[in-house]
């Protein structure tokens, strides 16, 4: 059964309750500090209920974690939604733009670059400019600070001469000081706008660039699992093969000495006609057996078999069409070719040719009263279908043919190898199978290759 907490998304929600942990914890120890040690008069009430909000969410949000089901990207993105939501309520609260801790802001968007698609980034990044700009206008303005500027002087510099040899200059420096503050309040509104002018690049560089690094981590996680998936499929190709080569040998001698027995039966019973032309069939059948193993140990290892040569495709797809209906001549079958003629040229690849047989034959195996097959090419690609009337594909067989070892077939009638190998040829070769339902019941198989992979000049 699949473990959903080991997805990426289930991982970055478990990420974000923990910081949501420490974060609440960081917004009391705030509020305590401000309102015990530096006495500033804070709603206290209207803060706390607003981050105890904050902590119910963050228990059902654990609740949700131990629930088997998938975290989806919208979820986790309103789930960081919320945070700004509860981030803006502290913020209106005490200081609005003002607020040193509006930087903030910052937080869930860097986390929602990283972890969520950039449509999802450039919503939070909107979203949160647009909080910080409502902040400029509306929000409890902080009262001062009652703290001693002289107290603080006498402890991080020189205490003040207030002897009268220099009251004149005391007072200069007095008014010179006074002067500097009102130059101060003059210019805090410039310098909140400096601030929202930075928070607005920050937001931007992070919706950028974040996203374009936390989208190439994906990429490059998806093509890692997309080589591993490929490297356990040779491996199990690698294994087949080995498995073929031991059985082609083993079955040589079988073979061998049946043939010897079929040739006594002849010469015994050649005066019984009916018994002579069983012989006779039994006799061709076994040859065909040996004729197939030379050739699957003639072509082990190759990357081409011996017994391909340049031909023209539409002549190739006849000949193709032409031996599949020797080995299955009761199914009734409707074939169309089109295409630039005189179509390319290609190299008869033996092992391509046995791919398509082998999807041909799992047609007929669905749909026995009738298949159709349709080749269109082009000067770069060659697409054929492959259609049946059987019951089609379910959900569970579109999503596992050609990857693993998989039948519908039951285990006294397939091993699940057939489509397989035709999917690995295949690739092989550039190409691709899609498999999908038709209109009006039935499967459609297409299979699409590049001609270039199919050129007539020689491979090593």
């Amino acid at each position: 059964m699949l473990d959903y907490n080991l997805a990426p998304t289930n991982k970055n929600l478990q990420g974000l309750f923990a910081l949501r942990n420490f974060e609440i914890a960081a917004q009391l120890l705030a509020m305590l500090v401000a309102i015990r040690f530096l006495g500033i008069s804070l709603p206290f009430l209207p803060m706390l209920a607003v981050s105890s909000t904050l902590a119910l969410v963050n228990i059902l949000t654990q609740l949700r974690l131990k629930k088997d089901w998938p975290v989806t990207d919208t979820e986790f993105a309103v789930q960081l939604l919320i945070d700004i939501v509860a981030l803006m309520a502290l913020l209106y609260l005490s200081g609005g733009s003002t607020n040193p801790f509006v930087s903030l802001f910052l937080l869930p968007l860097t986390v929602a670059a990283a972890a969520l698609p950039s449509r999802y980034t450039w919503a939070i990044a909107g979203i949160t400019l647009g909080c910080y700009t409502l902040l400029l206008f509306y929000y409890v303005p902080l009262p001062a600070v009652p703290v001693d500027i002289t107290a603080l002087g006498s402890i991080w510099g020189t205490p003040p001469d207030i002897s009268g040899s220099h009251a004149g200059h005391d007072m200069a420096s007095h008014n010179m000081g006074s002067q500097d503050m009102a130059g101060h309040s003059g210019n805090f509104g410039l310098h909140v706008l400096g601030m929202w002018f930075n928070f607005l690049l920050s937001a931007g560089l992070i919706a950028v660039f974040v996203v374009r690094m936390a989208a190439s981590l994906r990429e490059r996680d998806r093509l890692l699992a997309a080589t591993r998936e490929e490297a356990l499929r040779n491996e199990r190709i690698i294994a087949l093969g080995t498995l073929a080569a031991g059985a082609a040998h083993e079955l040589g001698t079988p073979l061998a000495t049946m043939a010897v027995v079929i040739q006594e039966l002849q010469r015994e019973h050649g005066g019984n006609a009916d018994l002579s032309d069983n012989l006779r069939l039994l006799r061709g059948q076994v040859d065909n057996c040996k004729t197939i193993l030379t050739k699957l140990v003639a072509s082990s290892g190759e990357a081409r078999a011996e017994g391909g040569g340049a031909q023209a495709l539409d002549v190739y797809l006849d000949d193709l069409l032409a031996q599949w209906q020797l080995i299955r001549p009761q199914i009734n079958v409707r074939a169309a070719w089109h295409g630039p003629q005189p179509s390319p040229a290609i190299f008869a690849e033996q092992t391509l040719g046995q791919a398509i047989i082998n999807l041909l034959n799992n047609a007929a195996d669905a749909s026995p009263q009738g298949v159709e097959i349709e080749g269109l090419w082009d000067e770069r690609e060659l697409a054929v279908e492959i259609r049946d009337r059987g019951p089609g594909l379910t959900p569970e067989m579109a999503n596992k043919a050609g990857r693993v070892f998989f039948t519908t077939k039951g285990p006294t009638h397939g091993l699940g190898l057939g489509l397989f190998l035709a999917n690995a040829t295949i690739e092989r070769f550039g190409g691709k199978v899609s498999m999908f339902n038709r209109e009006g019941g039935g499967a459609c198989v297409r299979v699409t290759l590049p001609l270039s992979s199919l050129a007539t000049e020689e491979r090593k």
